[in-house]
């Protein structure tokens, strides 16, 4: 065979395989627009549309708090605008989770099921059933202020924009108990390490939580998230399990995790967080800080936070609240809070019949000796921000004041 014969019939095989190419390349694509479509049935709505950064608020936080709510909180009036004649702040408060059948979900076609869904479903009852006694009339009360008020903010600020999320996406910080059919969104410095040994002994894997350690707790795996199970066991347990947030006060919240992640020795945060933060927000670094990441400063760490262009990116620790769980879009059944952590977490045992042994432990997970992060504990902090940062910060997290009902910091 001379040189002609054979380069006739390497071309000759090169657009042969090409042609294979492109009929495969074809074929996949049509596949993957089918199981595209089958995906965007797991798609909710929503929209978080923040006024401007800087925008003054702290007028419409000036009143006291109504009867019945504690110090941490108030209530926002229904006929008050928050800043001018029209709020700018939309909220968009969908769950389609409650509202369809399974056979609307295969019958419909894929993003019509979530078309003209705005608003949460209607706020249904507790089942207090299994409480025994009346030790928890007035922590049951305070309940169900802070379930209407979440459900009414919603109602309220909900917007007509659209932005597309996956529900896989949505669910992907609620972990699982199936014993006692529990939902429990996990946020990061609201007792959560707590949170995960009640939900170790309730499923069975632990006989007492003051036994189970910090690294079993975080990196045990011993726990499902809502996450992992396919797309009718996640409708499957939004509709059927009591659903549970526990939140805190955000400055409180985020003073905290500033103190635990860098004000301690740390193989993650420090080389991971800190070694960037330093280096783009301390001018003259020295060597030492510049390889290790210790030593951040608070207010470098805000410079980080209010950065667009972070040098790395968000970490639950110091997420939003309204970013981690969604309270608009997933209608939680219980609201904890961490000022009122223990009789609240206490009186939700009992609502999804827990042993009676069983309480809420009281214990500090890490650093115990520390003083806990207070409210005095954080104007300190506070102090070496100037005033337009704090003001920032506040904007920062301002959903999660609004629609958790605290108290705006003076800024």
């Amino acid at each position: 065979m001379n040189l002609r014969q054979v380069f006739v019939s390497v071309l000759m095989f090169g657009v042969a395989g090409l042609l294979l190419f492109m009929y495969l390349q074809a074929w996949i694509e049509e596949q993957h627009t089918e199981s595209g479509e089958k995906l965007q049935q797991q798609v909710i709505n929503q929209d978080f549309t923040l006024p401007p950064p800087g925008t003054p608020r702290r007028a419409a936080w000036s009143r006291s708090a109504p009867p019945g709510l504690s110090k941490h909180e108030m209530a926002i009036s229904g006929g008050r605008h928050w800043w001018g004649k029209a709020d700018p702040f939309g909220v968009v408060a969908a769950s389609v989770v409650s509202q369809l059948s399974d056979q609307q979900k295969v019958s419909e076609s894929p993003l019509s099921q979530f078309r003209g869904v705005y608003l949460p479903p209607a706020l249904h009852p507790l089942n207090k059933t299994l409480v025994k006694g009346g030790k928890w009339k007035d922590v049951d009360r305070t309940q169900e202020k802070r379930r209407s008020f979440l459900h009414d903010f919603c109602k309220k600020y909900n917007s007509k924009k659209k932005l597309q999320t996956h529900l896989v996406h949505l669910v992907s910080r609620i972990y699982v108990e199936d014993r006692h059919k529990v939902l429990y969104c996990e946020v990061p410095k609201a007792g959560c390490s707590n949170w995960k040994r009640v939900l170790m002994v309730l499923n069975g894997l632990a006989g007492s939580a003051q036994n189970i350690s910090h690294d079993d707790v975080h990196y045990g795996k011993h726990l499902r998230k809502l996450d992992s199970y396919d797309l009718k066991g996640i409708y499957t347990r939004l509709n059927m399990y009591t659903k549970t947030i526990f939140v805190r006060d955000p400055m409180e919240r985020l003073v905290s995790a500033f103190r635990d992640k860098f004000e301690h020795p740390n193989s993650y945060y420090h080389p991971v967080f800190g070694k960037a933060i330093i280096k783009k927000y301390r001018h003259n670094a020295n060597e030492e800080a510049l390889k290790t990441g210790s030593g951040v400063k608070f207010k470098e760490f805000i410079q980080y936070l209010l950065d667009s262009h972070r040098p790395v990116g968000m970490d639950i620790h110091w997420e939003q609240v309204s970013k981690l769980c969604y309270p608009c879009l997933i209608n939680y059944d219980f609201i904890g809070k961490f000022e009122t952590l223990e009789e609240d977490a206490n009186y939700f045992l009992q609502l999804v019949g827990a042993p009676a042994e069983l309480k809420f432990p009281k214990f500090k997970d890490r650093h115990s000796s520390d003083e806990r992060t207070s409210a005095e504990v954080v104007r300190q902090y506070l102090k070496e921000l100037s005033k337009e940062e704090r003001q920032l910060t506040y904007d920062f997290y301002y959903l999660d004041y609004l629609m958790f009902n605290y108290t705006s910091p003076i800024v």
